[in-house]
C-alpha cells in the first residue's frame, strides 16, 4: 500500500509574493467592495495563506467618490470618535464624512474588516484610496481587478 505524505507549508515575511492590485470603486456598494478589498489585503486567496503573516497583495483604490451606500445609511449611519476629554464624544454621518473626505468612508469600511491587532495595522498600511482615478503608483505596474466578474 502506497502512503502519501503532505507537508505543509508555512508563509513568512522572506517567502511572500506581494503584487499591486488595483480596483476601481465607481458604481460599488461600500460594503460589498470593502469585504473583497480586506481579503485581497489579508492574502485569503492564496493557496500560502498563512493567518501570522502579512502575505496579502497592495490594493490601489480609486474614484472613492463613487461608491454607492444602500438604503438610509447616507443618513442613518455614524461613524462615532472620541477627543480623549470627558463629554468629548463626537459623531458624524456617512454624508457628512463623505463631503469631508470620501476616501476615508472607503479606508473605515476596509479597516473595520481587518484584524484588530499589530498584524492588521501592518496589513492597512498597503492600501491606498484615491478619490479620483489619479493615483500616484503606475511604476508599480498594479493588475486591475474587477469584482463584477466574480457575480
Amino acid at each position: 500500500m502506497d502512503t502519501l505524505s503532505y507537508k505543509t507549508v508555512s508563509a513568512n515575511k522572506n517567502t511572500v509574493v506581494k503584487e499591486w492590485l488595483i480596483v476601481d470603486a465607481d458604481g460599488q456598494t461600500l460594503g460589498r467592495l470593502a469585504s473583497e478589498v480586506a481579503k485581497l489585503l489579508r492574502g485569503k486567496h492564496k493557496p500560502s495563506f498563512t493567518p501570522h503573516v502579512d502575505c496579502g497583495d497592495n490594493v490601489i483604490i480609486t474614484n472613492a467618490s463613487k461608491i454607492n451606500l444602500t438604503g438610509n445609511k447616507w443618513t442613518d449611519k455614524t461613524y462615532i470618535r472620541h477627543t480623549g476629554y470627558p463629554g468629548g464624544q463626537r459623531s458624524l454621518t456617512a454624508t457628512e464624512m463623505y463631503k469631508k473626505d470620501p476616501a476615508r468612508l472607503v479606508e473605515k469600511a476596509v479597516k473595520g474588516m481587518l484584524p484588530k491587532n499589530k498584524l492588521g495595522a501592518e496589513i492597512f498600511r498597503n492600501l491606498k484610496v484615491y478619490v479620483d482615478e489619479n493615483h500616484g503608483q503606475e511604476a508599480q505596474k498594479p493588475r486591475a481587478i474587477n469584482f463584477n466578474d466574480n457575480k
